[in-house]
Formats: structure tokens, C-alpha cells, sequence
């Protein structure tokens, strides 16, 4: 009964998660069992004053106002005056425990209508609750609960639309590079004497249209993982600067064909505390969406810094400035910033969310900000085991 009820409101809070005020937080049980006492305290206390002022009455009466004549009534009264003493306050008792089953009972009915009301907590229906005036605080409370849970079905379903769309288009774009392989492989099957210089031709294309599927196979196991990962960090120490400029020659080669440069400028003597293959996927993913949206020719600076126990890392780029309405969007699951799909630069929009929960994991923060020369991610982490050297 009761127990299961609360049980299940107290679920229902935790189902709809990331609202941090639940039904059974203190500052709010405290208040509303404080207005049950004092209501049922004013009661007892009314009905008391009642009371003595009913006995105050019948004693006036009684002795003042009747003359009595030997009756059944005179001697059944005369022979209650002895217990007087007794009556009054067992009468009394009476009374409060009458006051305290009807504050109860009227408790009880607020409980059934809370119950009653938790059921449109799981409908998919805009209808919020409605409760009487005494239990205001409760149906706020409720109401709230209810807003957060359409607003996350709201996302979940914005991210399902998303993810169908992306996996949509990998599909169709497998086709082309699958397409290609074959055809350039069954060329090279067909002619055995083909002229040297026109086999290295195809070759290359037939190998670049199979790097290209790869990369969307990728892109499938991504999506794959990101829904049934969880995030497990193994914590050591790292040497940032060495991280980072290890990364900047890995990807040297994506880097040279657009005349593009990833310069690092961090001391050589930082020590991050933290997953190192975790980080080191946040700012690959940072590092590859700041290659595919800034300019050919540019510079990506990444700048990483130790300030009041917190190391900062930030990647500067030249570029098309992100949208402001854009900017708090991007770190979410599946969003991509250019609307039309593009085979060079399209990806399956999981690259800043997972760097998002990782980071988060790390109880450190991610930003962005653009404006229209420049477009900078910043990565801040706590730094409490990790010491400068010198």
C-alpha cells in the first residue's frame, strides 16, 4: 500500500533524471510535515478551548441556572460528582485522539490523491497534475517532474530521428564507394595486360574508395557503441605536451593536402591526472572537426596551460564561425553542424558528444565559442594528482 506508493513516486522522480529536486528532498518533507503538525496542533487546541468553555458552560448551568428537584437526572448527576475529576480529562483525551483520526484521515486523502495524481506523471500527454490548494507545493513538484520527462522524451526522440537519418545516409553512401571497388577491381580482373601506369591508377582509386568505406564502417560501430558503452576510466599520469604533439603528426596527413598546420604549445613538463586513452580520443575528436571546418592554409593552435589546479587545453581555428543558436547544440548526440550531408566532412555526429561525456566523467568541462575569425573548443579537467616539474 503506502510503501509502494512512495516507492513508486520516489522512481518515477528518478526515471525522469536530471532534475536535481525530487519529492523526498528535506527543505521539502520538513515543510509539508510542519504544516501537518501545526494544523493538527491548532485543531487539538481549538477543540481543547471548545472544550473548556463547554465545561465552563455546563458548570454555569448546572450550578446557576437550575434549581434542581430530586429527579432521576438530579441523583444520576449527584452520583457522577465523585468521578469529575477523572471525566473531564478522559473527555478531553477523547477529544484530541478524535482530532488527531481526522487530521489523519484527511492525510490519508491527500496520500490517495498524490497516488491518483502519479499516474499522469507517465502519460505522453501535455496535461499536468492538478491537487487542492493544501497540497500546492506537491502538484509544483509533480508538475516538474512531468515537464522534465516530456522535455527528455522530446530529446530522445530529436536523437532517434537523428541517428535514423545518419545511419540512412552511411547506408547510401556505402553504395558509392562499394560500387566503385567492384567495378575497378573487375576491370583489373579483366585485363591482366592493362598498360602499368592505368593498373596504378585504378589501384589507387580502388584503395581510396576502400579507406572511404572503412571510415563509414566506422561510423557504424560508432553509433553502435555509443548507446551500450559505459565510460570506465583507468587513471595515470600523462604527459600532456608529449599527448599532444603525437597527435598533431598522426594526423599530418590530413593536414598536408589542404596546406593546413597543428601547432602545439604546451610545457614540456605537465602532468594531467586522467584516463590517457580516453583524453586522448576528446581531443582527437576536437582536433578532426577543427581540420574539417577551418580554412585551407590555416593554423590550428593548441595551447594547453596549468591554472589554480585546473589544466586548460584549447583548440584555435580559422574559419566559418558556428551559429550562436548553434553553439549550445553541438556537444549533443548526433547533431551535425553543416545541414547537407557531405561525404568529406560528414560524420556521425558523436564525435563532440562522446568528448562531452568523457570530459564530464573526468568532472572537468568542455565549451565553444566562435565569432568570425575563429572558432576555439576549450577543455578544462581537474588537475588534483597531477604536479608541474621542474
Amino acid at each position: 500500500g503506502k510503501c509502494m506508493t512512495v516507492q513508486s513516486i520516489r522512481n518515477t522522480s528518478k526515471r525522469y533524471g536530471g532534475w536535481d529536486i525530487k519529492l523526498r528532498n528535506k527543505p521539502f518533507r520538513s515543510t509539508f510535515t510542519r504544516k501537518m503538525i501545526l494544523r493538527c496542533v491548532r485543531m487539538g487546541l481549538l477543540a481543547s478551548l471548545g472544550y473548556v468553555l463547554l465545561i465552563a458552560a455546563a458548570y454555569f448551568v448546572l450550578h446557576r441556572m437550575i434549581v434542581w428537584q430530586p429527579s432521576l437526572l438530579y441523583d444520576f448527576l449527584e452520583s457522577l460528582e465523585p468521578f469529575v475529576t477523572l471525566l473531564i480529562p478522559v473527555g478531553w483525551l477523547i477529544l484530541i485522539l478524535a482530532v488527531i483520526y481526522l487530521q489523519w484521515k484527511r492525510t490519508v486523502g491527500y496520500i490517495e490523491q498524490v497516488v491518483t495524481a502519479s499516474a499522469d506523471l507517465v502519460r505522453p500527454d501535455k496535461e499536468f497534475v492538478r491537487l487542492p490548494e493544501e497540497l500546492r507545493e506537491v502538484e509544483d513538484r509533480m508538475n516538474q517532474i512531468k515537464r522534465t520527462a516530456l522535455k527528455n522524451e522530446q530529446k530522445a526522440r530529436e536523437a532517434e530521428r537523428r541517428k535514423n537519418d545518419l545511419v540512412v545516409n552511411i547506408a547510401h553512401d556505402i553504395r558509392t564507394p562499394l560500387s566503385s571497388v567492384i567495378g575497378y577491381l573487375s576491370l583489373l580482373d579483366e585485363a591482366p595486360d592493362m598498360p602499368e601506369k592505368q593498373r596504378r591508377k585504378y589501384t589507387g582509386i580502388t584503395l581510396e574508395k576502400a579507406y572511404r568505406l572503412e571510415q563509414l564502417m566506422n561510423e557504424f560501430f560508432e553509433i553502435t557503441r555509443f548507446n551500450v558503452s559505459s565510460i570506465v576510466l583507468n587513471m595515470g599520469e600523462i604527459h600532456l605536451a608529449f599527448m599532444l604533439q603525437q597527435m598533431a603528426d598522426e594526423f599530418y596527413p590530413m593536414l598536408s593536402p589542404q596546406n593546413k598546420k597543428a601547432v602545439v604549445q604546451a610545457p614540456g613538463d605537465l602532468i594531467l591526472w586522467g584516463d590517457a586513452d580516453k583524453l586522448s580520443r576528446v581531443f582527437n575528436n576536437i582536433l578532426k572537426n577543427a581540420i574539417a571546418y577551418s580554412y585551407d592554409g590555416s593554423t590550428i593552435a593548441i595551447t594547453a596551460m596549468e591554472r589554480e589546479g585546473k589544466v586548460i587545453i584549447q583548440f584555435t581555428n580559422q574559419g566559418d564561425p558556428i551559429p550562436k543558436q548553434k553553439l549550445s547544440t553541438i556537444f549533443e548526440r548526433f547533431f551535425r553542424l553543416d545541414a547537407a550531408r557531405s561525404s568529406k566532412t560528414g560524420g556521425t555526429g558523436l564525435g563532440l558528444a562522446i568528448a562531452k561525456e568523457i570530459v564530464m566523467a573526468h568532472k572537468g568541462t568542455i565549451t565553444a565559442e566562435s565569432n568570425e575569425t575563429k572558432t576555439r573548443f576549450t577543455v578544462v579537467l581537474p588537475n588534483r594528482r597531477g604536479k608541474q616539474r621542474g
